[in-house]
């Protein structure tokens, strides 16, 4: 069983062949070493609710992987914007997993409690605060002409584009997480 409460985990002895190509994706990616399979050998946190759809699981383990591995987001950035949306919708398991990488990447326990709560920190760098605001405003559903104006000339178009597409996809796996029940491991939070 993984940690969360509605979802039971599938061992590698039950799955099927693309199940199982979804699995070793996620287990041999640059994140496996992260990923702490749980002692049956399934996936945690959003992960094994991927096995339930093969195909759609291996797209988004590969839209994880490169908004993680290869965007150009700086690594503070990211997790920054990633604790931003966790905060947003209270998902335990992502401040859980993304915590300790912002903390690698130089955010401070300020900035994390902050972001735990789901407000905009106060003491960041101009480059932070210019993509949290993209973020914040992308989490109210979008920008008007004049702020799309702004956040290209903040953080310029790349930076728009996967700013967003870390915003959507955060989003997607707190859903994901809240659906299926999964929780942070205990004492975790």
């Amino acid at each position: 069983m993984t940690d969360g409460t509605r979802l039971t985990g599938i061992t590698p002895a039950e799955m099927s062949s693309e199940q199982r190509a979804v699995y070793d994706a996620i287990v041999t990616s640059p994140r496996g070493a992260s990923s702490r399979l749980d002692a049956d050998g399934s996936l945690p946190g959003p992960f094994n609710a991927m096995l339930l759809s093969p195909a759609v699981g291996m797209a988004l383990q590969n839209l994880g992987s490169a908004l993680r591995y290869e965007s150009t987001l700086p690594d503070l950035v990211r997790e920054l914007v990633i604790l931003l949306v966790a905060g947003r919708a209270d998902s335990a398991y992502e401040q859980y997993a993304h915590e300790p990488l912002a903390r690698e990447a130089g955010a401070d326990e300020e900035t994390l409690a902050e972001l735990r709560s789901g407000n905009l920190p106060t003491e960041v760098s101009d480059e932070v605060a210019a993509a949290l605001g993209v973020a914040d405003a992308l989490l109210g559903w979008g920008l008007d002409d004049e702020a799309y104006a702004a956040a290209v000339a903040s953080v310029g178009e790349a930076w728009l584009f996967e700013i967003n597409a870390v915003v959507g996809y955060y989003q997607l796996l707190a859903r994901q997480l809240g659906l299926f029940g999964v929780l942070a491991p205990e004492g975790e939070r």
